[in-house]
């Protein structure tokens, strides 16, 4: 590689920053993820004492509310494939977000024990959406400029999910203080519908014909090893022959390499709820630690996932993305090590910077991956993603619960150690395959 290429690769920041700015939908969707991520986890750590405390909900019951997110991965996919039908991406978006701001002012006004579960399980798994379609939107306007730089835009997008779940927790927190757990759920909603405000009146097209070979023949030398397959740089729908892209359906085959890397996905972020729900206790009440060291532990994970991000994007220009997501979900396999069998809150500390690794990786390249392992259906490919964390959710919490009676603390961190080696492992095959990622 000639010194003027590599140094184009190395510093791609400032004009990637102008380049989202500069444009009103790179722009608009930065800060409507901004707000989908400081909504959504404002209201995630306090649900289960919004159950406990006003609906008068025993631990175990309000514990089985998690369960309700195994019905977002299949509003996510019949999302995405009306979506990739019609190319309708930012009126789906709308109408998801719309959907968020009903259902969370709904679960405020609940009065039953049986309502918050049937609204999640119904009306907010489809709320979930809204970010599958900024991102398929996002895609679809890189492909038709053709855009060498598009790696670079969708992790600066993506960030500011990343962003909002930082501040969220604690504006949450503070909120439900000051105002009570329902008038914290009603800002929820207007934070999930406040998403359309940034996006204002902004327009997306789908790549036109020939797209796919210009991205091709835009990207720099050695940035996808999948482009001598004939695999687009960006996963640009196809176009028939009239010009128009192909909306044809795609059928359970070709989702095959999308569903085997979401699977693992699954398998990393798995160990997150496990750490969420288990972490601050062990370090409470068996490490003793002061509540300012605890507290700085769970706060420098973001930190590191943020200052991550980028460097992740143009390493995997030179490594391949599915190589480098090799290496990071190896990090979660040390982290939840050091959680495991350190003791101290150095290894504390040792394991959030390593998750911090592993997030900077996932986050910032996940979503690419994924619509480039389903280039005729971005928008579904979008939507199993970012709906899997759901089922990893899930997952998680019943691992969590089940090992923490079996193992005991710390050691109920060995469980998303085996989950990290399988995930390890299977990516590892993937990167060699001819479903390779670069």
């Amino acid at each position: 590689m000639s010194p003027v290429l590599a140094a184009a690769e190395v510093a791609p920041a400032p004009s990637t920053i102008r380049t989202v700015w500069g444009s009103p939908l790179y722009r608009g969707a930065t800060l409507a993820l901004f707000l989908s991520g400081l909504g959504t986890s404002a209201a995630a750590p306090q649900i289960t004492l919004f159950l406990v405390d006003d609906l008068h909900v025993s631990l175990t019951t309000a514990g089985l509310y998690y369960l309700t997110s195994i019905t977002a991965p299949v509003a996510g996919y019949l999302i995405g494939a009306r979506s990739d039908r019609t190319g309708r991406r930012l009126g789906l978006f709308r109408l998801c977000a719309l959907a968020g701001f009903l259902g969370w002012c709904a679960m405020a006004l609940a009065d039953q024990v049986w309502m918050p579960f049937v609204i999640s399980a119904v009306v907010l798994a489809f709320a979930g959406g809204a970010g599958s379609q900024l991102f398929a939107a996002v895609h679809d306007d890189l492909q038709a400029t053709a855009d060498p730089g598009g790696d670079g835009v969708v992790s600066v997008v993506r960030m500011a999910l990343t962003a909002g779940w930082i501040v969220g927790p604690v504006a949450g927190s503070l909120l439900a203080t000051a105002a009570g757990p329902r008038a914290m759920l009603v800002a929820t909603g207007v934070c999930t519908l406040a998403q359309i405000v940034p996006m204002g009146f902004a327009r997306a097209h789908a790549a036109p014909p020939g797209a796919q070979a210009e991205a091709a023949g835009a990207a720099p030398p050695g940035a996808h090893q999948a482009e001598a397959a004939g695999e687009a740089a960006g996963g640009a729908q196809p176009a028939t022959a009239a010009g128009a892209p192909d909306r044809r359906r795609v059928g359970v085959r070709d989702m095959l390499p999308l569903l085997a890397f979401t699977g693992l996905y699954v398998l990393v972020y798995a160990g997150e709820p496990i750490k969420y729900g288990y972490l601050t206790i062990y370090m409470h009440d068996d490490l003793h630690l002061p509540t300012a060291v605890s507290g700085a532990v769970i706060g420098i994970q973001p930190l590191i996932e943020l200052l991550l991000m980028p460097l992740a994007v143009v390493v995997a220009r030179r490594t391949g993305m599915m190589r480098l997501m090799v290496l990071g979900a190896a990090f979660g396999v040390g982290a939840n090590l050091c959680f495991a069998l350190t003791g101290s809150a150095a290894g504390m500390f040792a394991g959030q910077v390593l998750m911090g690794g592993v997030w900077g990786v996932f986050a910032g390249l996940g979503i690419i991956v994924a619509q480039r392992l389903l280039p005729e259906a971005v928008a579904t490919a979008s939507a199993v993603f970012m709906s899997s964390t759901a089922i990893a959710s899930a997952l998680g919490g019943l691992t969590g619960s089940l090992g923490v009676s079996l193992l005991g603390l710390p050691h109920v961190f060995l469980a998303p150690v085996l989950y990290g080696l399988v995930a390890t492992a299977g990516i590892a095959v993937m990167s060699r395959s001819r479903h390779a990622v670069g």
